[in-house]
């Protein structure tokens, strides 16, 4: 399905505009970690991850916002089997016209394993930087 570790972000840009879960999911491993920015330390598994991210759908859908995903300084490497991308990633909260409403980005790295010949994320690691005085986090 997703034959170069591109295929997996660009599905990963489309899902998320679409809110569409199952095509998000497609690009995660059944047994993937993921350490995110929101709410939860951590998640293991590709149900624990699911849950979290038709939570996170639903209430785009509730707020009748799209996002545009857009991300920038990517770097990577892969060989045959694993790949890694880090770089960041920009989220744009978008009316029903498509007028930017907000927009803050985050840090990511993706690592993938090649699962049944399609690159699969098996880890997902995002941050933000935290200012040292106020303890907040930064939305760059």
């Amino acid at each position: 399905m997703f034959t170069d570790v591109q295929d997996v972000l660009q599905n990963y840009r489309d899902a998320v505009y679409e809110q569409d879960v199952e095509k998000f999911l497609l690009s995660y491993a059944p047994n993937v970690h993921v350490f995110d920015c929101w709410e939860e330390w951590e998640y293991h598994g590709i149900e624990q991850w699911s849950t979290m991210v038709t939570e996170w759908f639903r209430r785009l859908a509730e707020e009748e916002m799209k996002l545009g995903v857009e991300i920038h300084k990517e770097v990577g490497k892969e060989n045959a089997e694993m790949a890694y991308v880090h770089g960041s990633v920009s989220f744009a909260a978008l009316d029903q016209t498509g007028k930017e409403l907000r927009k803050m980005s985050n840090r990511f790295t993706f690592v993938m394993e090649k699962i049944d010949d399609s690159w699969r994320i098996v880890h997902e690691h995002s941050s933000l930087p935290i200012d040292m005085e106020s303890g907040k986090a930064i939305f760059g």
